[in-house]
């Protein structure tokens, strides 16, 4: 396996980027806030809030600025970066937006290997060692990107890192990703987001204080 020694967790790296993004989810309606039914994750997580960045993809607008956004970050920060790859299934319109603007190659990994044909656990053209950079729509507990980046090392992938629209910064997530070395950057994040939301009047103050609680430790929420 080929790892990039290098770590860097959960970094912003343009806090006004930040800030539009989270502006933007707010407008296009993809956080929904619900804390007296709240959403169940995948990983049985409790949620009284949830970010739909699929949405994303069918506002124009919104999506080419998250586009241009994204590679202007892999420019400067992945600038030698030969594939990138999407994670199945949100992250794979996005990725393929990017893949297509830097006129880089496009694979997408999926979150089982496909139980017919070729099996495949990742999908497109690749080569032993080629530089590839992990494109994610958002980052909650971080398993699926972990599965994602193993899954790219065990084909042979020489994997840069890991950029995301969005992440709720767990703590477990972070100390997983620097256990791995993973150099990971986000555009926003959820601090970003409850800022923008209580400017925005979409939360008052009572409701920033739940769920930033909620965000310290959403496996024990109430």
């Amino acid at each position: 396996r080929l790892r990039k020694t290098l770590y860097i967790c959960f970094v912003i790296e343009n806090i006004q980027v930040a800030k539009d993004i989270s502006k933007h989810l707010l407008q296009i309606n993809a956080i929904k806030l619900n804390p007296k039914n709240p959403f169940t994750w995948a990983s049985g997580i409790k949620s009284p809030i949830y970010c739909d960045n699929r949405l994303i993809l069918s506002e124009v607008n919104v999506r080419k600025y998250v586009t241009e956004k994204f590679c202007e970050l892999i420019d400067k920060k992945f600038n030698d970066v030969e594939i990138i790859a999407g994670v199945a299934t949100g992250a794979i319109g996005i990725g393929m937006l990017i893949a297509n603007q830097l006129n880089k190659p496009f694979i997408y990994v999926r979150a089982n290997k496909k139980s017919h044909g070729r099996q495949n656990s990742i999908e497109g053209k690749f080569n032993p060692n080629d530089k590839v950079l992990v494109i994610e729509d958002l980052v909650s507990t971080g398993m699926s990107s972990l599965n994602a980046y193993d899954t790219l090392l065990d084909g042979g992938l020489n994997v840069l890192g890991m950029v995301s629209i969005f992440t709720y910064g767990f703590d477990d997530a972070i100390s997983n990703f620097k256990k791995r070395n993973i150099s990971y950057y986000s555009l926003s994040s959820y601090s970003h987001l409850l800022e923008s939301a209580l400017n925005s009047n979409f939360i008052n103050k009572n409701e920033i204080n739940y769920l930033s609680q909620w965000r310290k430790d959403p496996k024990n929420w109430k």
